[in-house]
C-alpha cells in the first residue's frame, strides 16, 4: 500500500527520466503532427484545384477529386499527421500536445501565401496571432483530465443526461446545417461547412479518446475488444471521420485556405472543450481565476476568428465564357434616326439577347 495511485496530479519538474524521455517523444510527435496536418491543408487544396479545373468542383456536388492524386497524397498527409497526434496523447499529456496544434494554422497559413498565392495581409496575421494566444490562454488554465481506466467507464460517462442532452443538440445542428444550410448558403458563407466539421468533430474526439484507451489498455493486457462498447465508439469515429473529410473538402473548395484552417481550429477548439467538459465534469473542482481566464481565451480565440474573415481575399471573378450582367445597366437603342435611353427596369430582362453586328468588332 506505499505506492500511491495517481490521482495527485502530474509529476513536478524533477520527474523521472522516462516521464521527461516520455513527453520528449510527445513534443516531437506533436510538432510533426501540425506541420504534416498544416501542409495537408494545401496539398488538398492543390489537388481540388486541379480536380475543379477538370469540371468537379467539391463545394457543387462533384466528386471528381477523388480521382485526383495529388488530393489523395493530402488525404494521406492529414492522416499520418491525426495519427501522430493520436500517439502524442499516449506519451505526453494534453496541456502539453494540445497548444502544438496550433502550429498547423501557421504551417498552413505560410504555404498558401508562398505556393498558393492566396495573399496573408497583416490583419490576418494578427488574427491568426490571436487565435494561437486564445487557443494557449485555454490549454493553460483547462482543467486537469480524469483518469479512466476503462471503455465502461467512458461508456458510463457518454451515457449520462448531460452528455446525451448535448449530443443530440450537435446531432441536431449538424442535420439542420447539412439538409437547410448547406445546399443554400454553404457556397456563401463559410460558418456553415466548418460548424458541420466542428460540430461533428467534438463528438468525433470524445470517441477517439475511448478508442485510445481501449487500445492502450489492450496492449497492457488487458482485453477491451470483447467489449460492444468499443466497437460502438469505433462505429461513431469513422461515421464522423467521414462528414469531417466530405464537409472539410467543400469548404477549402469554396474559401480562402488561410481562413479555413484558423476559423476550423478555432471553432473544434472551442466545441471540444465544451464537450470534454460536459462528459467529464473538468469544470466542476476549478477556481475563479481559472474558470475567467478560459472565458477570456474563448473571446480572443472569437476576435481572432472574426479578423480573419473580415480580411479574407476577395473570390476570383468567374472564369466562365459568359457571365451575367450587371442588373444596373443602362443601354441606348438607335433605329430609324431616333436615340433612346432605357433602363433595366423598363425593358431589358434577364433573358436579354444583344445581336451586334459584325463590323462593330475592331
Amino acid at each position: 500500500m506505499d505506492q500511491a495511485p495517481n490521482d495527485a496530479g502530474p509529476t513536478p519538474t524533477g520527474g523521472s527520466p522516462q516521464l521527461l524521455s516520455d513527453n520528449l517523444k510527445g513534443f516531437l510527435l506533436a510538432v510533426a503532427s501540425s506541420a504534416f496536418i498544416g501542409a495537408s491543408f494545401i496539398i488538398k487544396k492543390k489537388g481540388l484545384k486541379r480536380a475543379s479545373a477538370s469540371g468537379s468542383r467539391a463545394g457543387v456536388g462533384g466528386y471528381g477529386y477523388l480521382l485526383e492524386p495529388l488530393w489523395w497524397i493530402g488525404m494521406i498527409t492529414m492522416i499520418i499527421g491525426e495519427i501522430a497526434n493520436f500517439v502524442a496523447y499516449i506519451f505526453a499529456p494534453a496541456v502539453l500536445v494540445t497548444p502544438l496544434g496550433a502550429l498547423s494554422i501557421i504551417v498552413s497559413a505560410v504555404l498558401a501565401h508562398f505556393i498558393l498565392k492566396e495573399r496573408l495581409q497583416r490583419m490576418g496575421v494578427l488574427g491568426c496571432v490571436l487565435c494561437i494566444v486564445g487557443s494557449t490562454v485555454i490549454v493553460l488554465h483547462a482543467p486537469e483530465e480524469k483518469t479512466v481506466s476503462s471503455v465502461e467507464q467512458i461508456w458510463h460517462l457518454a451515457t449520462q443526461p448531460a452528455f446525451l442532452l448535448y449530443t443530440a443538440s450537435a446531432v441536431a445542428v449538424s442535420l439542420v446545417l447539412m439538409l437547410h444550410f448547406s445546399p443554400r448558403f454553404g457556397q456563401t458563407n463559410i460558418m456553415v461547412y466548418l460548424g458541420i466539421c466542428s460540430v461533428i468533430g467534438s463528438l468525433t474526439v470524445m470517441s477517439i479518446k475511448a478508442i485510445g484507451i481501449a487500445i492502450k489498455l489492450t496492449l497492457d493486457g488487458i482485453n477491451q475488444a470483447g467489449y460492444f462498447q468499443t466497437w460502438v465508439f469505433a462505429m461513431v469515429s469513422i461515421s464522423c471521420i467521414i462528414i469531417q473529410l466530405n464537409y472539410l473538402n467543400k469548404a477549402l473548395d469554396s474559401f480562402n485556405t488561410a481562413v479555413v484552417s484558423p476559423v476550423y481550429y478555432a471553432m473544434f477548439t472551442i466545441l471540444t472543450i465544451l464537450a470534454s467538459a460536459i462528459m467529464f465534469k473538468d469544470w466542476s473542482g476549478q477556481s475563479a481565476s481559472d474558470i475567467a481566464s478560459e472565458i477570456c481565451g474563448l473571446v480572443t480565440v472569437i476576435s481572432g476568428t472574426t479578423v480573419l474573415h473580415s480580411t479574407r481575399d476577395p473570390d476570383p471573378p468567374s472564369s466562365d465564357l459568359y457571365a451575367p450582367l450587371s442588373p444596373k445597366i443602362y443601354w441606348h437603342i438607335q433605329g430609324n434616326g431616333e436615340l433612346g435611353k432605357l433602363k433595366d427596369e423598363d425593358l431589358l430582362s434577364g433573358e436579354f439577347v444583344a445581336v451586334v453586328r459584325q463590323d462593330y468588332f475592331a
